[in-house]
C-alpha cells in the first residue's frame, strides 16, 4: 500500500485527487494541506510515502516547503503537480530534491504511474523534462539568470518579483530581515538586475509568476 499525502490550495482538486485514488487499490491517502506551511506539519502526523505538491499556493509555497520536507522526509517521494509547464521550473525543483515534476494538463493515469514510480525510490521524468535535463547538460555556462541562483535566492527571488517586502519575506521563510537583504543583493548581482520592478518583469518574462 503506498501512502499518498495531497498539497494544494483548492478543495476541489484535492477532492478530485482522492476520489481518483480510490479506484486503485494500491494507493491510500493518508491525509491534505492546503499550503506548504500545513505539507510540513502534514509530514510530521503522518507516515507518508509519496507526497503530491501543488507550487503556487498563498503563504508558503510548495518552493518555499520543498527543502524542508526534504530535511524532514529524506526517504519520501515528492511529487510536484503544477499548473506552470514544465519548462518554467522542472529542472530547477528536480535539482533541488524533488522526485519529478508533471504539469496539471497531464493525463490522471500519469499521475498514478507517477505516484508508482517514485514510490520505488525512483524519480518519474516525463520525456519533456528529460529533454530539458538534455539541454542544460549540453549548455553549460548558458543557462538563463535565475538557473544560477541557489535554492533560497530563488525562493527570495519568486517573493520580491511578487511584490512582497523584506519583513513579509522574512517571516514567510524564518530568516531575519537583514538575511533577506543580504539574498536580494546577491541575486539581484547574479542576475544583472537593480530594482525590485526589474524581478518583476524578468519573473513575468519568463512566466515564473502569473
Amino acid at each position: 500500500m503506498i501512502k499518498v499525502g495531497i498539497v494544494d490550495d483548492h478543495a476541489i482538486v484535492r477532492s478530485g485527487l482522492r476520489q481518483f485514488f480510490a479506484d486503485h487499490i494500491d494507493l491510500r491517502v493518508v491525509g491534505e494541506a492546503a499550503s506548504g506551511r500545513e505539507a510540513i506539519d502534514l509530514v510530521r502526523k503522518e507516515e507518508i510515502d509519496v507526497l503530491i505538491m501543488d507550487l503556487s499556493m498563498p503563504g508558503q509555497s510548495g518552493i518555499d516547503a520543498l527543502a524542508m520536507l526534504r530535511a524532514k522526509a529524506p526517504d519520501m517521494g515528492i511529487l510536484v503537480l503544477s499548473g506552470y509547464p514544465e519548462a518554467h521550473y522542472a529542472v530547477q525543483l528536480i535539482r533541488q530534491g524533488a522526485s519529478g515534476y508533471l504539469n496539471k494538463d497531464c493525463e490522471p493515469l500519469e499521475i498514478v504511474d507517477a505516484v508508482r514510480t517514485i514510490a520505488l525510490g525512483k524519480r518519474y521524468i516525463t520525456p519533456t523534462v528529460a529533454e530539458l535535463l538534455a539541454q542544460q547538460l549540453g549548455k553549460k555556462g548558458s543557462s538563463a539568470p535565475h538557473e544560477e541562483l541557489s535554492e533560497r535566492e530563488f525562493q527570495v527571488f519568486l517573493k520580491l518579483a511578487k511584490g512582497e517586502t523584506a519583513s513579509q519575506i522574512a517571516d514567510e521563510l524564518s530568516l531575519s530581515v537583514k538575511t533577506v537583504s543580504t539574498y536580494r543583493t546577491r541575486l539581484m548581482e547574479k542576475m544583472g538586475l537593480s530594482s525590485n520592478s526589474d524581478l518583476t518583469y524578468y519573473a513575468l518574462k519568463q512566466q515564473l509568476i502569473d
